[in-house]
């Protein structure tokens, strides 16, 4: 027993985005969802990397409270945390035979009242997986798989901490989002050096500056600022290691909603401004899912498919998205879309889904429908974000502020 939420509720209310549907790997080869038949909840797997997608049960000796994470690891198992007894149980699940198998890894206990726990997005390679526990002064980062001895401590931050974002195809630099002193601010944690802390991103003295998404090949970055709009969050973008100022178009506000991105288009290096991005939009008039990048202005907005496990999707590498989805007719399925970036004069900011229907059997061509195109003003006059500042990256590392090469 290694010696964090007693309520499994309590960490997503630290963080502001909604939860998907499903989790998918890094690579798009496997996700994992909690599922339910006849009343009860019980994890399953999808494999998204074969011909056709498919779905494998995984109901262990009794129901999963609704309250369980599951996560996929890179070789098919799933990996689930169970709350009982005041302690955060993980094991590894997968197929065998007509029934599953059961790998326990231990168990995290949260001593301290108001100590929250759950599991951060799946790191690159699968071979590991982490938890963050929030406290109530800091956040500690655990090993939860792929360790010697169970569950490991490996790293302990300062305040409280949300988020969590990969910045490396390693699985060594984490950003996670700090709130200290009454700001929050991005932080990198560099599992590689014993969890050394540094920060990240600052847009202004005075305001809460978040990292939504990050791609390490790109650079590519979402943040979520209310440095131009004090009082109010809005959408940016910006390139890690870049000297100009982080971006926030009118093409990544939608009147009324709520809008979440929730994948970059991977392998453009060093072509941040090509990468398209997806977002989860929520609004009045329903869900829809928006297609945006740098380069292009306006927003393509498309509809929504039939089931779909809403904030989950992944970009091929050639610019194909695709989106998981389940109905009772169709229990794993998975809609492709490839999106238009012609400029049409027409943009998605004019508030509701639109483009072609997705019925999951084809890849489509949605239009974009919405107000007229307008020019994007420049990006406010606050202070650049100073990325990754003292953290090394990858063969980055920072000296006085400045990326250098080693």
């Amino acid at each position: 027993m290694t010696a964090c939420a007693i309520e499994p509720s309590a960490a997503d209310e630290d963080d502001s985005a909604p939860r998907a549907g499903c989790t998918i790997t890094a690579d798009g080869a496997y996700a994992a969802r909690l599922a339910r038949r006849e009343g009860s909840w019980y994890p399953e797997r999808w494999t998204l990397d074969g011909p056709e997608p498919y779905a494998v049960p995984l109901p262990g000796n009794q129901p999963e409270e609704a309250g369980t994470e599951v996560q996929p690891m890179g070789d098919g198992r799933v990996l689930v945390r169970r709350l009982a007894d005041g302690r955060h149980h993980f094991a590894l699940l997968y197929p065998t035979g007509p029934g599953t198998g059961e790998l326990p890894l231990g168990a995290v206990e949260c001593p301290d009242a108001g100590t929250s726990l759950r599991l951060l997005p799946p790191a690159p390679g699968g071979r590991e997986a982490y938890a963050l526990a929030v406290g109530p002064l800091s956040s500690t980062v655990w090993l939860v798989a792929g360790g010697t001895f169970g569950p490991e401590q490996v790293a302990v931050v300062p305040g409280r901490c949300s988020g969590g974002v990969w910045l490396d195809g390693g699985g060594r630099m984490l950003a996670l989002d700090r709130e200290l002193g009454g700001r929050t601010k991005a932080v990198v944690v560099d599992l590689g050096r014993g969890g050394e802390v540094s920060p990240l991103l600052q847009i202004a003295a005075d305001s809460d500056d978040r990292l939504l998404l990050a791609d390490p090949d790109s650079g590519l970055i979402l943040v979520g600022s209310d440095a131009p709009s004090p009082g109010q969050e809005r959408l940016g973008w910006g390139v890690l290691g870049s000297t100009l100022p982080v971006r926030f178009p009118e093409s990544l506000r939608v009147a009324e909603c709520a809008v979440t991105p929730f994948a970059i288009q991977p392998g453009l290096v060093l072509m941040p401004e090509s990468c398209a991005v997806a977002l989860r939009v929520d609004g009045p008039a329903g869900r829809w899912v928006g297609a945006w990048r740098p380069g292009t202005r306006g927003m393509r907005t498309l509809p929504a498919p039939e089931g779909w496990l809403a904030g989950a999707g992944t970009w091929t590498r050639d610019g194909m998205l695709r989106l998981p989805y389940a109905t009772a007719e169709v229990p794993c399925g998975v809609v492709e879309v490839a999106v238009s970036w012609a400029e049409t004069g027409r943009t998605g900011e004019g508030g509701g889904p639109g483009g072609a229907a997705l019925d999951g059997t084809a890849a489509g061509a949605p239009g974009a429908p919405g107000g007229p195109a307008e020019p994007e003003p420049p990006g406010p006059a606050v202070a650049r974000p100073v990325p990754l500042q003292q953290a090394p990256l990858g063969g980055l590392v920072t000296k006085r502020g400045r990326l250098v090469t080693k």
